[in-house]
């Protein structure tokens, strides 16, 4: 059983020729510029341009030395000559009572150090405001915790990296020993 399939109706193909020869388009209001004569007048607007943006940006952005990453701003000179060394950003590991909190912090936040009685006694001082989290430990799978990071004793908490000053690093390690430190984030 075969069904007849109508035949399509003749179309009528033209016949191919070439495009006319027709002139130039040009664009109303736009003036032909030779190369590169035309963009020698915008030169010194663009080069001041780049000057300007050029120190903008030597102001907003922090220098940076040979090692690449950010230099510590220089200690102001004490009356005596020296360099007052405790006003230089230093180091200073950190363990954190919650290893939740931890968890939640990324380099480059900052976040106020406050210090809780270990016996769990009202009073709580704040040790440190607007530190630099340098560094915090990589999530690590542990054996019934899911992945919680560092140490997940409730005693143990977390070590985290801050970049604070040298004396109130003193004080981070002196009240690590004695209470149980806890971050906010700014």
């Amino acid at each position: 059983m075969s069904a007849s399939v109508p035949v399509p109706y003749q179309l009528s193909i033209p016949p191919t020729s070439e495009v006319p020869p027709f002139p130039p388009v040009h664009v109303r209001g736009a003036r032909w510029r030779p190369g590169r004569a035309g963009r020698r007048r915008h030169r010194p607007a663009v080069a001041a341009g780049l000057v300007l943006t050029a120190a903008a940006l030597a102001v907003a952005v922090p220098s940076s030395g040979a090692g690449g990453g950010p230099e510590p701003p220089h200690a102001a000179a004490s009356p005596g000559g020296r360099a007052d060394a405790s006003a230089a950003p230093v180091s200073a590991p950190v363990r954190i009572a919650d290893a939740g909190a931890v968890r939640l912090l990324r380099p480059g936040d900052r976040v106020d150090v406050v210090a809780a009685r270990a016996d769990g006694g009202p009073g709580v001082r704040v040790l440190a405001s607007g530190a630099r989290v340098a560094s915090v430990p990589k999530p690590r799978p542990t054996l019934g915790q899911g992945g919680d990071i560092g140490e997940t004793s409730t005693t143990g908490g977390a070590l985290v990296v801050l970049t604070v000053e040298r004396t109130t690093a003193a004080r981070l390690a002196g009240a690590g020993a004695a209470s149980r430190l806890a971050v906010t984030v700014w």
